[in-house]
């Protein structure tokens, strides 16, 4: 941004937001040197995070030397044409690229639509929207336990983490494994 002196890479940031951490994991992973600014989501905005994203007011919002760039998947395709020395976050082939977008997508649309449901809902509408996730969660775990989303190719910051990435490729069950249990409570 004009007047924003040169500071490299800041993350401005909210400790709980899994974009956020999206975005977190991403540069350690670059192995990027970068300044962590954490927002107060609760109590007032910052001047620099509204005037940075004066659409949405949302963080992660990465300044590279003071210019803005929004959206988590935004700042990762970002940091990989911008740091193409760096290992790349998503796979070389461009179908498994895209494929590794899709499941960002579909994870940023269903799965965080529906915990944030979950968190504000009693009764019956709750109980409809766990059956939801845990159909949204079955979908994700037909994919990501079979295909190469969870390998090592760096596309797992894309999609977050997937059962096979933590854990090899054993394949968890949604319904009661004990892989699972683990899975999410990490």
């Amino acid at each position: 941004m004009a007047g924003e002196k040169n500071d490299g890479l800041v993350l401005l940031d909210f400790w709980v937001s899994p974009f956020g951490q999206r975005c977190l994991i991403a540069l350690a992973e670059e192995g990027l040197p970068y300044k962590h600014v954490e927002e107060d989501l609760f109590g007032s905005k910052s001047d620099l995070l509204l005037r940075s994203n004066p659409v949405h007011k949302k963080i992660p919002v990465l300044l590279h030397d003071g210019k803005p760039v929004n959206e988590s998947l935004i700042i990762l395709q970002y940091l990989d044409e911008t740091f193409p020395e760096t290992p790349s976050l998503l796979p070389a082939d461009p179908h498994a690229r895209a494929h590794a977008r899709f499941w960002a997508d579909y994870i940023d649309k269903k799965v965080f639509d529906c915990g944030t449901r979950l968190w504000k809902l009693k009764g019956e509408p709750l109980m409809q929207a766990r059956a939801e996730m845990l159909e949204i969660l079955k979908t994700l775990e037909a994919e990501l336990g079979e295909s190469s989303l969870g390998e090592s190719t760096g596309s797992g910051l894309w999609t977050s983490r997937s059962p096979r990435q933590r854990f090899g490729s054993r394949r968890s069950r949604v319904t009661g494994s004990s892989a699972w249990r683990r899975w999410r409570q990490v």
